[in-house]
């Protein structure tokens, strides 16, 4: 990737790297002086209080890192609503929870989707890890009609009661820390953190038994400096936020790929990157819980996983036939309408970029998973790619 100009840290910036930085070098000397790198992905991005999406960063929108489906054209949430209607259809009711609600800009639209079709869920939860977002959240959506807003409320944790509805999750996946791996003449070297002064830098290890056993389960092979990402928690992240899921579906949107492609060697550097404001780059180790890390998701082990917590794949596509297949084209229309002729182009280039195939349209995609659910599903009827997985 070529040198990225970064934007200067403010005074308290650095003041909030710095103490970002000390904890992530305890955390180094208390391993023994070398950290796995999703050890420190995990601090980067969560730590409390410090952490990227635990700390008050300004992360979506124009003023953030980077800018999301939701953030770029309500279509994108009014589609949302469609499919969620379709599954609150079909089990005559039912909640929904979303995980990861950003600034709330898909909630809005989804409440504002499912109210215009009579179809208004139970209850709308949030599952939402970050303190100021959940307070953005909470400013935007206090604005809708009360018979919206108090449907509305935010989680900690996974529900505890077993509820019938819909799991909606748009770039989450991404967001999981994963382990970097690279390829070399002896097999495979697995990536890690250590401290020289006050700088972190990269160091490889041998992978241990447990990587090679991940790998080994995911036929995952890597050729000499090939590197790669894989996510060691994945399966138990989907089983805990999807255990109290009676009936329904599970919607996850996120940028990736199947395993076959993913894994090419037309990937040597793998996916990972850091963003921080709108600017991509690849260097994890400054602006420490200031910026964004990510990596494109593996979807075959999704589908793997989702097995395992006794759901079923019922859906794979991209983002441009998944929004397409869920009206992208009458909402569009609608919102063109309701805007004066100023805004109106703007708007419309937006929402394009949903699901134009060099944009957002072919890299991000949309998986439909299951349980005890049989019911009608919107969203793959233009093309289900399940059979590449």
């Amino acid at each position: 990737m070529p040198p990225t100009e970064l934007l200067p840290l403010t005074d308290a910036e650095r003041a909030h790297e710095r103490r970002v930085r000390a904890k992530i070098a305890a955390a180094i000397e208390a391993a023994g002086g070398w950290l796995p790198f999703e050890d420190f992905m995990g601090l980067a991005l969560y730590a409390p209080g410090l952490g990227y999406y635990a700390a008050g960063a300004h992360k979506l929108g124009a003023g953030g890192d980077f800018v999301t489906a939701p953030e770029l054209s309500p279509v994108f949430g009014r589609c949302l609503a469609e499919a969620c209607a379709t599954v609150l259809t079909g089990l005559d009711g039912g909640d929904v929870l979303e995980i990861g609600a950003g600034t709330g800009a898909l909630a809005e639209e989804v409440l504002l989707g499912l109210q215009d079709v009579g179809q208004l869920p139970h209850h709308y939860r949030i599952l939402e890890t970050s303190p100021d977002l959940r307070e953005r959240q909470r400013t935007r959506l206090s604005r809708l009609p009360t018979a919206l807003s108090s449907r509305v409320t935010w989680l900690d944790g996974p529900p505890e009661v077993p509820f019938r509805g819909v799991v909606l999750a748009n770039e989450v996946l991404d967001a999981l820390p994963v382990a970097r791996l690279r390829g070399n003449p002896q097999g495979v070297s697995t990536l890690g953190v250590v401290l020289e002064g006050s700088h972190l830098r990269e160091m490889a290890r041998p992978a241990s038994r447990t990587t090679l056993a991940l790998l080994a389960h995911q036929n995952i092979r890597l050729a000499p400096d090939q590197e790669a990402e894989v996510c060691p928690s994945l399966a138990h992240w989907l089983v805990t936020v999807t255990q109290t899921l009676a009936s329904g579906v599970a919607l996850f949107i996120d940028y990736g790929e199947s395993r076959a492609r993913l894994y090419g060697l037309d990937r040597p550097q793998g996916t990972f990157v850091a963003f921080h404001r709108h600017r991509m780059h690849n260097d994890p180790y400054i602006n420490l819980g200031l910026q964004d890390l990510t990596a494109w998701v593996d979807f075959t082990a999704v589908a793997e996983a989702a097995l395992e917590a006794n759901l079923e794949v019922a859906g794979y596509t991209t983002q441009a036939c998944f929004l397409l297949a869920c009206g992208f084209e009458k909402h569009l229309a609608a919102l063109r309408a309701r805007l004066p002729d100023t805004h109106e182009p703007l708007a419309a280039r937006a929402a394009l970029r949903l699901v134009l195939p060099n944009d957002m349209g072919e890299r991000f995609k949309c998986m439909a998973l299951t349980r005890d659910y049989d019911g009608p599903l919107s969203g793959f009827a233009i093309k289900d790619f399940t059979d590449s997985l």
